[in-house]
């Protein structure tokens, strides 16, 4: 593959945009309710992988959301995370649950 440079640094762009698709797909489906993006979303999150920067909080608030949603693997995993957060940061992965939850009632609506 070629390499390109884009704001001025080398990478793989075709990798990238997989990645970015990856996700924007993962928030479409997440959006309609799929548990399953949402549990994909905190993977990618969790482990810097698929474009996303490692995030821990908003790891822990897709795994909620997937949780909540049925997805058995996806607590497990958010109590896994919740060993390296703060009682703090675990409070705003919570709000940010809370606050998905909240958008996606009004964009059914």
């Amino acid at each position: 593959m070629q390499l390109i440079t884009i704001t001025g640094r080398e990478t793989d762009a075709s990798r990238e945009t997989a990645a970015d698709l990856a996700l924007a797909r993962w928030l479409v489906a997440a959006a309609e309710g799929d548990a399953n993006a949402c549990f994909d979303l905190g993977v990618a999150f969790s482990t810097g992988s698929n474009g996303a920067q490692c995030d821990l909080i908003e790891a822990h608030k897709w795994f909620n959301l997937a949780a909540a949603r049925g997805h058995e693997e996806a607590a497990h995993c958010r109590a896994d995370i919740s060993d390296d957060m703060t009682a703090r940061e675990i409070a705003e992965a919570q709000r940010r649950a809370r606050q998905w939850l909240a958008e996606e009632r009004l964009r059914a609506a």
